[in-house]
């Protein structure tokens, strides 16, 4: 059986890497992976996998037709907050798909907002003729609910997914804090420059070495550059991870993070590393909630950097990681998203 996998790959996302190493690490050995993605010789190296250009209408229908089964890999693929694009495109491949007869399922989804007409409708035809789907979150299950579909809901897959150890951390000296920021509209210059200066304070107080660790390099990088500009040398680095497993293992020796990035938070709290989110979007919002995380959402950050520094302080000398049991609790739930994958191997 081979299955045509879906999703916002090879485009140097360290959050929907680990999806996709997440998925194929799910995956039944009876099922051959198929990867569309937008940098296939890239993804057919760092996975030894099958892959095809995202992009390439040849290289899509190519790889349909030799397969039994469509995937959408996990993530929010249908939303549409940014642009109707994504959820035309992935909403499109999934109708192809259909079409050509392939059993089609929707995987650890986070579904919405969708505030147009067009993207819900489409979201409902799709998934009313999916084979099986899962979501990542309740708030995607209540949306879906309105359409009389009910969905596995299960944790994100990549709380479950297997980190290797970033062995150079032992080089670094401890205690350790890591920072992921990334571009946003929300996160303005003057947000910026008072987040960095409420770091700056924050290091001063705990004499943490901070790890500026940005997940896409393209929109984060810079941001972590200007940080790094504002600390002291010796107390900083900025560490560029590609392969997910290891930028998971990274979160082993970090004290606390400090993260807009969804996937940030998940690695972090999954390796028993406090978190404090800074919220760009409802995702990171609902995973606050459900786990109990501290932070802000960005539109209603302090304007002042020595009430955020306080609060970072705050959380670093007193406050807890989430408890071995219920770690364990989130990676055996979130494991429910394999089972619809053996599902279509029986």
């Amino acid at each position: 059986m081979k299955a045509v996998i879906c999703g916002y790959y090879g485009k140097g996302n360290g959050g929907d890497e680990a999806l996709l190493v997440s998925l194929l690490q799910m995956l039944p050995p009876q099922i051959t992976p198929i990867v569309l993605s937008n940098n296939p010789k890239q993804t057919q190296k760092s996975y030894g996998v099958e892959s095809y250009y995202s992009r390439s209408t040849f290289d899509v229908l190519k790889a349909l037709k030799h397969s039994d089964v469509f995937i959408w890999g996990g993530g929010s693929l249908m939303q549409d907050v940014t642009s109707a694009a994504s959820p035309v495109y992935y909403g499109g491949l999934m109708a192809l798909a259909q079409q050509q007869g392939l059993k089609t399922v929707a995987w650890a989804q986070g579904i919405g907002p969708l505030k147009r007409p067009l993207t819900r409708w489409i979201t409902k035809q799709v998934l009313q003729n999916c084979t099986a789907i899962s979501v990542r979150d309740y708030g995607s299950a209540k949306l879906v609910a309105e359409w009389n579909i009910n969905p596995i809901v299960a944790p994100d897959p990549v709380w479950a997914l297997e980190a290797t150890p970033f062995l150079q951390l032992i080089d670094l000296r401890a205690p350790r804090v890591a920072v992921n920021l990334r571009s946003h509209p929300l996160l303005t210059p003057q947000r910026l420059e008072v987040l960095t200066q409420a770091l700056v304070d924050f290091q001063k107080a705990t004499q943490a070495f901070i790890l500026l660790v940005p997940f896409q390099l393209s929109q984060d990088l810079d941001i972590a550059r200007s940080i790094a500009q504002r600390l002291p040398n010796n107390d900083h680095q900025i560490i560029t991870l590609e392969d997910p497993r290891q930028l998971k293992g990274l979160f082993r020796g970090v004290e606390m993070l400090i993260g807009m990035r969804l996937h940030s938070l998940i690695m972090a709290a999954a390796e028993n590393c406090r978190c404090f989110a800074l919220s760009y979007d409802p995702k990171v919002t609902r995973l606050m909630e459900e786990i109990n995380i501290l932070g802000w959402e960005l539109f209603s950050l302090p304007e002042q950097s020595h009430q955020i520094s306080k609060a970072w302080i705050e959380h670093y000398a007193n406050g807890e990681a989430l408890s071995s049991d219920r770690i364990h609790s989130l990676i055996d739930r979130a494991l429910m998203h394999q089972e619809i994958l053996e599902k279509l191997a029986q």
